[in-house]
């Protein structure tokens, strides 16, 4: 199938972690002065199964979690959201499931993230061979997947197994370098990950990274899309997003917004362009919604919590003013 009628059969594997997330509460609170925290479920693959569920798509997730209470946190928090988690498999021993600590304040931001004996990189090929790919329109995933054995290999193998069935691959680079064992190592993994996939999202600094320098990743962006890619987004922060796809180029605002915390945001952006083009909406009207989407996520505490649906999209849609001009 081609990837737009991939996305548009609106039922997504989604390959990576979830995770448990606390910040203090209420918003604005130093972790360093908090007496209470906000819980919530967290991790870039997790968050993105959840916002394509508000907006009324499927989301099967494939990960590890450790069989302990913040494990089945996750697997509740995964029926919470609907979720499918029928490939979530959950491991005994010293491996532990992801935990972030994050401020929801800008000024003087804090995360710390607890990723030793991550359970999600123990996920192997036994499990992506589990999954039956005929059964979904597109397979999607984050680069974090790729850090670390046997995750690593389990992904690219599921990359293979999604390809055989006829699913588009999308990739968010999503470089988070505490994860990895070199910026080499990582350069290159994520450069291979970039080769296979169909759709590509990635900010300036994954580009350049990919790329050997920042000042080189756009036209990584655009090697991409000339030679593998149907569509990369290369996002630029503030400045909006370039969009590459067909040949056309073209570039786009962000919606401005007061801002509580800078997470969320890609995962958000991701479940919202993903959800407008499944509803068969022009490619540059789908980039914008995915900018409000992110737009609102980062103005909300949490992250799975924060994604918006329909009716919370057009009503910030309406009240809003347009992106930025760029």
């Amino acid at each position: 199938m081609s990837v737009l009628d991939g996305i548009k059969a609106r039922n997504f594997l989604v390959i990576g972690r979830v995770g448990m997330d606390l910040s203090p509460d209420p918003a604005g609170t130093r972790t360093r002065d908090a007496t209470s925290m906000m819980v919530a479920m967290g991790g870039s693959s997790a968050n993105i199964a959840a916002g394509l569920g508000k907006f009324g798509c499927k989301a099967a997730l494939v990960t590890c979690v450790s069989d302990d209470a913040v494990g089945w946190y996750c697997l509740d928090q995964l029926d919470h959201y609907g979720v499918d988690r029928t490939h979530v498999r959950a491991i005994k021993g010293e491996c532990r499931t992801s935990l972030a600590v994050y401020e929801t304040r800008i000024e003087e931001h804090q995360s710390v993230i607890y990723r030793n004996n991550a359970a999600d990189f123990q996920m192997d090929i036994a499990d992506v061979e589990a999954v039956d790919y005929k059964s979904f329109g597109a397979l999607i995933t984050a680069g974090t997947v790729f850090a670390a054995e046997p995750s690593r290999s389990a992904t690219f193998r599921a990359f293979e197994l999604a390809r055989a069935a006829g699913l588009p691959i999308i990739f968010d680079v999503d470089y988070r370098p505490y994860s990895w064992p070199s910026p080499e190592v990582a350069a290159d993994v994520l450069s291979r990950a970039g080769a296979m996939a169909d759709v590509i999202v990635g900010n300036d600094e994954e580009f350049g990274f990919m790329a050997g320098g920042i000042d080189k990743g756009l036209d990584k962006a655009r090697e991409l899309a000339r030679t593998s890619a149907s569509i990369v987004v290369y996002k630029k922060g503030p400045e909006g997003a370039v969009t590459l796809s067909g040949g056309d180029e073209f570039h786009t605002g962000i919606y401005p917004a007061a801002a509580l915390k800078p997470t969320g945001a890609g995962d958000s952006f991701m479940a919202g362009l993903l959800a407008a083009l499944s509803e068969n909406r022009e490619l540059r009207d789908a980039v914008l919604r995915g900018s409000a989407c992110a737009a609102i996520v980062v103005s909300r505490p949490g992250c799975a919590p924060a994604m918006p649906d329909h009716a919370e999209l057009e009503a910030f849609l309406t009240s809003h003013p347009g992106p930025t001009h760029v």
